[in-house]
């Protein structure tokens, strides 16, 4: 790799090769190697995460900048079983820009930390000059009180099942029709949203998943590559049981876009007992954004560290992970 292109950004293999190749090279260890949404710290007793928001536009349907910040964040503590206790908020701000617009962010953020019952502990604000950045950017860390242990990409044995929490592709496909204004019949909405209180709710139904991951960038197809390859499993995927929203279908049709390669910003995928699926999809759909939860596949043996979609007509292919660039800046 001779330099960075957006293509490393896009959560599929481009950007694990920039991972691997340069930070991992050089930064690995025993913690950072896991590859987890969120590290496990103090002998198992708390989780953290950091990220960093960049989304073109800032404001769309479904949420805002900051929504997404805090949603970003504490859904990573959450796929770790762990409860979002604290957070850290570092802005910077393009000179210009519209300081009630930055308030309306603020405000988001404060609701959405409500959801998760967290708070901001500290904080930091760079103002550049302008036209050297685009906006605003968001950079958060978050620390999270683990409540049940052993929740890992590398846990996945033949027979579990794949669930997910609801139908796949919405927040890349909004940010993709706000951006470039494409008008649909129904608007669509991002699926921006705080995860906690539904893995709070399996959690309290006795459900113990074995691996949970929320589908950001690189979306399902995504997920489920560096799980096979973390456990060194096969996952088969029933496709036409893979729950997409008709606009995010017709959106893909137009622009051939896989809906399992697009982003997520408030859906899951768990990977836990048989025997707990049911049980696992019936605690989803109590929320109201949930109505499509589902059971999509299960775990084999029948090749090593692949993604096998079974179609249909009984035909199967590999779901690879995502290459080139999809959409930038949705996240």
């Amino acid at each position: 790799m001779k330099q960075v292109t957006l293509a490393h950004g896009n959560g599929g293999e481009e950007n694990n090769a920039l991972i691997t190749g340069i930070f991992y090279r050089h930064l690995k260890n025993e913690i950072l190697e896991k590859s987890e949404d969120a590290a496990i710290i103090d002998n198992g007793r708390l989780a953290f995460t950091t990220d960093s928001f960049t989304v073109s536009p800032i404001i769309f349907n479904g949420g805002d900048i900051g929504k997404l910040s805090v949603c970003g964040t504490c859904n990573d503590l959450a796929m770790m079983g762990a409860k979002p206790k604290y957070m850290t908020l570092g802005m910077i701000i393009e000179e210009g820009f519209d300081a009630r617009v930055l308030e309306k962010i603020v405000r988001s953020i404060k609701k959405e930390l409500a959801v998760n019952g967290a708070m901001v502990v500290a904080g930091d604000t760079k103002v550049v000059p302008r036209g050297s950045m685009d906006q605003i950017f968001i950079n958060t860390s978050g620390i999270g009180e683990v409540q049940t242990a052993g929740i890992s990409s590398q846990n996945l044995t033949p027979g579990d099942a794949i669930v997910i929490s609801r139908d796949i592709g919405r927040h890349g496909a909004a940010i993709f029709a706000a951006r470039e204004g494409i008008e649909l019949e129904s608007e669509l909405a991002s699926d921006c949203a705080s995860l906690w209180p539904m893995v709070e709710a399996l959690l309290e139904a006795g459900i113990r998943p074995k691996a949970m991951r929320d589908a950001t960038r690189g979306g399902l197809a995504a997920v489920l590559n560096e799980w096979a390859k973390a456990s060194d499993v096969c996952i088969e995927v029933d496709e036409g049981a893979l729950p997409v929203n008709e606009e995010v279908a017709g959106i893909c049709e137009m622009l051939g876009f896989e809906a399992s390669a697009l982003a997520n910003e408030g859906t899951f995928v768990l990977a836990l007992d048989p025997d707990d699926a049911d049980a696992a999809v019936e605690v989803l759909k109590r929320f109201e954004q949930n109505d499509a939860a589902c059971r999509i596949g299960s775990v084999s043996d029948a090749y090593k560290q692949r993604v096998v979609l079974l179609s249909e007509w009984g035909t199967k292919r590999f779901m690879d992970l995502p290459t080139g660039e999809l959409l930038p800046r949705i996240c």
